[in-house]
């Protein structure tokens, strides 16, 4: 399974704003935390660099439940996608949303929980899962 997540625009000093695709198929949007320049990066408040992650399915223990999880990204640990509607709920992880208000995303389970199902049954499956981030 192929992922993108292809990244439009900033929402200003508070977040990123972008688009998951899912084998060439526009999903879902997301939201960030803000890009960096190269080198910079704030606990909490800084988005993956752009690359390409292997994604597995795991354990989540803070949420206690299946998830993607990002793996060797540079600089990061735990880096998921997940539910969320703000900035204030991304310590660097993707967050899924059905829409965007600009510096927000609504319709965050609506979006997250076909995409969550489409990745566990491609994981299930044995299928390897990459994410690139442009």
């Amino acid at each position: 399974m192929k992922l993108e997540l292809k990244r439009p625009e900033q929402c200003g000093p508070i977040c990123t704003i972008g688009r998951l695709f899912i084998d060439g198929e526009n999903t879902c949007f997301t939201l960030e935390d803000i890009v960096r320049p190269d080198g910079v990066k704030v606990y909490g408040e800084t988005a993956i660099p752009e690359g390409t992650y292997k994604v597995i399915v795991d354990f989540s223990n803070r949420f206690q439940k299946l998830m993607p999880l990002l793996l060797n990204v540079p600089g990061f640990v735990g880096i998921r996608i997940h539910p969320g509607n703000t900035a204030a709920d991304t310590h660097g992880c993707i967050l899924l949303g059905t829409n965007s208000t600009g510096t927000t995303i609504t319709g965050s389970r609506k979006a997250y929980d076909p995409v969550f199902a489409r990745i566990k049954a491609a994981y299930d499956a044995g299928e390897e899962i990459w994410l690139t981030i442009a």
